[in-house]
């Protein structure tokens, strides 16, 4: 696979990094320490037209490939996983999904906005008793006289909840199992619709994360991503697709970050009378991770390439989201071990790296849900 970028896109890479090293990374560390969302980012997604990057430009967005998409959410990923969490829900799931999935009318009503930030989108699957697993969600969609539904239910865990005008709620419309699930589109100011906000997160501390809960919430058959019910299953499957690609992305900008502060720190900093880099175990450390951040790059890009000519990349995004996610993690420990002690303190980013890494291993697909999914395609055998 050719990785030579084309200029279009490096030209993305580049402008994307130098904002990021201008507005995303210099505050990261105290939103995270006060929990304060980063607004200053947001604004700045907005005025750049970043955070429409990958919407069609048809409707107002960049019309950014693939590509493009992966080495933005990489370089967001390496200046603070906060900040990227909000455009990879935003574009990958719920912006994504309406351009996939949804009618012509649909987009006209809510990709326009989506492009310049107006509306930010939140996707809402996983529910606090039964997971992400779209077969088992609990919420309901009942269809009234008039063709439009009555929406009840609560999702948990859902990053842009109480920041979103838009949320795409999967909700049973049928009977019990994957073919019953379909997908909405719901104001998030509908009467009956309520985001918590919630706090006291162990990583991504400054990110929106919200718990929704939906009492009676009506709304018309335009609601209804596609126009079809029963869709759900396989909205959510795409969606998750992308998400996975965007976190194996975001993992590879992380442990990036994690690789360039270790370097820095281990070069300035002086034990037994030379830089701590030169040590031959500290050096082990340092080339373990580039080599693991490397392989990372390489997996989430032959996503993008696989999507990019229109074959299927859902077994390939597994396998990137799976390794990167494992592999930010024992990035950013190896970077709090070359800390020492100070690795250990919040006046360094390391500890911050480890505590965002962690969660990556958990959502999108828990790294054995990723091992089953994996096993399962190259044996033909399903473990569930």
């Amino acid at each position: 696979m050719d990785m030579t970028l084309t200029a279009e896109q490096d030209a993305v890479r580049k402008a994307v990094k130098e904002w990021v090293d201008d507005v995303v990374a210099p505050p990261a560390l105290e939103n995270d320490r006060r929990e304060r969302f980063p607004q200053e980012a947001l604004d700045g997604l907005k005025q750049t037209g970043f955070i429409g990057l990958s919407i069609p430009e048809e409707f107002g967005g960049g019309g950014g490939d693939p590509m493009s998409y992966v080495l933005y959410i990489e370089e967001l990923g390496r200046g603070d996983a906060n900040v990227r969490s909000i455009v990879s829900v935003h574009l990958g799931l719920v912006a994504g999904s309406i351009d996939r999935w949804g009618t012509q009318e649909q987009k006209e009503q809510w990709l326009p906005r989506m492009a310049t930030g107006e509306v930010l989108g939140c996707f809402g699957l996983t529910e606090p008793d039964y997971g992400s697993n779209p077969a088992d969600l609990q919420a309901t969609a009942v269809k009234q006289a008039d063709g439009g539904y009555v929406l009840n239910g609560n999702k948990i865990f859902i990053t842009n909840g109480t920041i979103a005008g838009v949320t795409l709620f999967m909700a049973r419309t049928g009977g019990e199992g994957a073919r019953g699930v379909s997908a909405f589109l719901v104001p998030n100011d509908a009467e009956g619709f309520e985001a918590k906000p919630i706090h006291g997160k162990l990583g991504l501390r400054s990110c929106d994360t919200a718990e929704l809960v939906l009492r009676d919430v009506k709304v018309g058959p335009e609601a209804l991503l596609g126009g079809e019910e029963g869709k759900g299953i396989r909205v959510a499957l795409t969606a998750l697709n992308d998400g996975r690609m965007s976190l194996g992305a975001s993992c590879t900008g992380l442990g990036q970050a994690a690789l360039d502060t270790m370097v820095k720190y281990t070069k300035e900093r002086v034990q037994f009378g030379k830089p701590v880099a030169g040590h031959q175990l500290v050096q082990a450390l340092i080339a373990d991770t580039a080599v693991e951040v490397d392989c990372a790059r390489l997996l989430t890009y032959r996503v993008a390439d696989l999507k990019t000519r229109g074959e299927d990349y859902s077994l390939a995004a597994s396998k990137a989201k799976y390794y990167a996610s494992e592999m930010s993690v024992r990035a950013a420990n190896a970077c709090v071990q070359a800390h020492g002690g100070y690795g250990y303190i919040d006046e360094y980013a390391a500890g911050k790296y480890l505590r965002d890494a962690r969660v990556t291993t958990l959502y999108e697909g828990t790294s054995q849900i990723q091992q089953l999914i994996i096993g399962r395609a190259l044996t033909g055998i399903s473990a569930f």
